[in-house]
This record gives C-alpha cells, structure tokens and sequence, in this order.
C-alpha cells in the first residue's frame, strides 16, 4: 500500500446466481457486501437470480451500461453442474477477459480445498469499462477472492499497480 495516494471509493453491483437461495438465506452475497463496505467502497445494488443464463446476462448488461457502476461481483453458478452457467452467460459481454484472476483464483483455492478447485469455473473480465468477477457460490471462496485477490485490486494504494489505476483507460480504441 502506498499512503501517497488516496483510496478511491469504487460503486459495486453484487449479483447472486442461485436456484435455492433467496435474501433469507444467501451467505455469499451478503459477506462481499459486507467485505466491500468495510473497504470503504459503495454498494450500488445487490440483487438475486436463478441460474439461468439469460437472467444473468440480463442484469450484467444493464449494471455495465451503467457508467456510474466501476464493478460488478457475481456469486454461485461458475461449477460444472448443468445448471451452472454464470461464465457462459457473461463471457460473451466481456470485451476484455482477465485471465490471471482465474489462474491465480484456483492456485490460492488449492491451497484450502485441494484438488476440488479443478471445478471452479472463476473467471474475470472487463465489459464497457467495468470490471466483472464472477466467484464460486461457496462463502469460503468469495472470502478468499476477496481478501486475497480483489480487494488489492481494487484500492488506488496498492503498488505497484493496480485495476483502479486503469479505469480511465478502459474505454481506449
């Protein structure tokens, strides 16, 4: 972290992706919630939908039409499972995908859950100038993806770069 510079508060949109969960019982939307508020960033909306492509990729294109919206989480839909379909229904808005994020989710996942991160479909990108994560449903793993990977990313302080830093170039052609 670098004190010369000022954090800057980011808006985030936090989608659930579930079949089983609604606001009474969902964890994992609610603990990035939490995570990203503490941070200090602003929680721009957090909504629920079942895992169905066209409902998600419904509400991601409307949250990255938003030009006051800088990010966009996604929790639950990323296994194997034939209901899972979260990468399938974002990866075509992505104009950029950021492949590290995967690779380096699985590697710290591997860690904790061992060979079982092979089913973590994790991915990344950047759609119309924001950034889009999309995480496992399990509550361990977006406390992993947040703490150990995203919330770095997303604070102006940390060197020596990072994704704030970029958000004015996104748009570049």
């Amino acid at each position: 972290m670098s004190e010369e510079r000022d954090f800057i508060p980011l808006d985030i949109a936090v989608l659930t992706v579930s079949d089983s969960r609604d606001e009474a019982t969902d964890k994992s939307g609610p603990l990035l919630v939490r995570y990203l508020t503490e941070d200090g960033h602003r929680l721009a909306e957090k909504t629920i939908v079942p895992d169905d492509k066209y409902r998600i990729r419904e509400v991601v294109s409307r949250w990255i039409a938003d030009e006051g919206l800088q990010v966009v989480l996604t929790t639950g839909g990323t296994g194997v499972t034939g209901r899972d379909g979260t990468p399938e229904a974002v990866a075509p808005l992505l104009d950029k995908v950021i492949d590290g994020f995967g690779e380096t989710f699985r590697s710290l996942s591997y860690q904790t859950i061992g060979t079982s991160t092979l089913q973590s479909r994790a991915i990344a990108g950047v759609a119309n100038g924001t950034y889009i994560f999309c995480l496992p449903g399990s509550s361990g793993a977006c406390k992993d993806a947040w703490t150990k990977l995203i919330s770095t990313q997303l604070d102006y302080r940390t060197r020596p770069c990072n994704l704030v830093e970029l958000m004015p170039r996104l748009r570049e052609k």
